[in-house]
């Protein structure tokens, strides 16, 4: 599998709640940096991102680039909350190596996340 291939994996896995199958492509020291959820290894973040993963409903990757280890990804994220269903523009800078994601940054516009969150 391409770097591409292996991040489009674990995207696909995480977004249709398949969160086990998304963290065998973690390694144990994966660091994600995104708005909502900083994490210093896998643990942290399987942790940390199990709201995003319960509200999740899919993913369409619009496009990547990749530079060696580097895959850049633009997709929407597809949401539902009980405020509604939504689509999120994203992007995330992934580094992979020996098969697996080492770190992530993610950047998406939190305004249009907080417009679908419920009230309270």
């Amino acid at each position: 599998m391409s770097n591409a291939d292996i991040f489009r994996a674990y995207l696909e896995r995480f977004t249709r709640g398949d969160v086990a199958g998304a963290a065998e492509l973690l390694a144990d020291e994966f660091a994600f940096d995104g708005p909502i959820l900083r994490a210093k290894d896998k643990a942290e973040f399987l942790a940390g991102s199990t709201a995003a993963a319960a509200m999740a409903r899919g993913c369409t990757i619009r496009h990547q680039w990749v530079d060696g280890d580097d895959v850049c990804s633009v997709y929407d994220f597809e949401i539902q909350t009980p405020a509604g269903v939504g689509v999120i523009p994203m992007a995330e800078w992934s580094v992979i190596r020996d098969g697996k994601l080492v770190s992530s940054r993610l950047l998406f516009d939190t305004a249009a996340m907080a417009a679908l969150m419920p009230a309270g």
